[in-house]
């Protein structure tokens, strides 16, 4: 089995794009993501692109041909990859895959999303088929709904405070004012967040990620090959992916996301490492207590323990370990489809020291968490920078 390596990638900046499609978004991102790699689209073997909810959106299906076709890459295949909110990880997972097995040398991985097209009643439908449609949301129980029942178990259980979900909030809003390419750059506070009103006690508006538009896109490559071709490769150490069942009334807990934990711990195995040894983490806070979760679920604090954790300021950008530094989901945007993508394209730019004012001082390892529903699937992706050519 070979390694697999990042040698280019692309992103759009992440927000309410009036003036630009879908395709255009993903061209966009796509193209950027080719001219950093330094190659042509005749390089491209094959794509991968993951977009969760295109038909609902913007009413376009058959996303992996059009991607291929708006980047000029046709006859190569193209397949789009949908598993909800974790179809970018997916997808990259997909990609790293194909390369792994010795199918291809090269792939292009995009995520893309054109969430505001529609109003919030309708994005709230699309969004709910993530979760079980016959069980929850035929029932009225929208996403805020369930991840509200799994922060009042967490808050009930750990003694976890309103006050521990908005530090979540305020922090990732500081990075997000770092980042260029983030929806929403501007400082919040925890009074701020206690105002700004309640969606699902206790999960108030500025506990929730936003809807966003946006792309991203990764060119993956045979390790070998990539340090012929890239002067700072960044190497996909570990890759996994997981699943739970799909309704939470099925779960062994509300506390805790054990597709999440599952994933870590056999990433962890597989590239040898332990949580200590990660420099920064981009992990799926799509809303405050899912950060809270996933922190405890990788095991960078003890369970029951995150929101503590993160008050503390152990998670902040100067921290023991900075999470969400490119703003998260929650301030930099959440494209569904894309997440995944993004969370990759920021590992890049960490590791190869080009993430400006936010970036972690001498940062070599890097994860991404990316959770599709509310925990039903999660991959988990963890990156290191390599020499490549001089």
């Amino acid at each position: 089995m070979r390694n697999v390596s990042i040698i280019g990638y692309g992103c759009t900046k992440f927000g309410e794009h009036w003036n630009k499609s879908f395709r255009q978004l993903i061209a966009e991102a796509g193209i950027e993501a080719i001219l950093s790699a330094g190659i042509e689209g005749k390089d491209i073997e094959a794509l991968y692109g993951g977009s969760m909810a295109s038909g609902r959106f913007i009413g376009q299906e058959h996303i992996g041909a059009l991607i291929a076709d708006q980047l000029g890459l046709n006859p190569i295949p193209a397949t789009r990859v949908e598993n909800a909110c974790a179809s970018g990880g997916t997808a990259l997972r997909s990609g790293y895959m194909a390369i792994k097995s010795g199918e291809y040398d090269m792939v292009a991985v995009g995520g893309v999303e054109k969430m505001t097209d529609v109003g919030v009643e309708q994005a709230a439908i699309a969004l709910g088929g993530a979760g079980d449609q016959e069980t929850e949301l035929f029932h009225g129980a929208s996403f805020p709904a369930l991840y509200a029942l799994m922060a009042r178990a967490h808050m009930d259980k750990y003694g976890t405070t309103e006050e521990q979900l908005a530090a979540v909030s305020v922090k990732n809003h500081h990075n997000a004012t770092l980042n260029p390419k983030a929806q929403f750059q501007r400082e919040i506070t925890i009074e701020t967040v206690m105002n700004s009103g309640y969606i699902a006690t206790p999960l108030k508006l500025l506990d929730c990620s936003p809807i966003t538009d946006g792309a991203a896109a990764v060119i993956l490559c045979e390790s070998e090959k990539a340090k012929k071709l890239c002067e700072q490769p960044i190497e996909i150490i570990a890759s996994e992916q997981t699943s739970d069942t799909l309704s939470l009334a099925a779960r062994e807990s509300l506390t805790e996301t054990k597709a999440a934990k599952i994933a870590a711990n056999r990433a962890f195995e597989r590239a040898k490492l332990k949580p200590k040894d990660i420099d920064f983490a981009e992990v799926h806070d799509c809303f405050s207590i899912a950060e809270i979760l996933a922190i405890e679920a990788i095991g960078f604090c003890e369970q029951g323990q995150g929101g503590k954790f993160t008050e503390q300021g152990n998670t902040a950008l100067d921290g023991q370990i900075p999470v969400n530094v490119s703003g998260g989901l929650k301030a930099k945007g959440h494209p569904v489809g894309a997440t995944g993508i993004a969370q990759a394209v920021e590992a890049c730019l960490q590791l190869q020291g080009k993430a400006e004012k936010r970036q972690v001082k001498d940062a070599k390892i890097g994860l991404a968490h990316n959770v599709g529903g509310s925990g039903a699937t999660c991959t988990l992706h963890m990156f290191k920078a390599l020499e490549g050519k001089n």
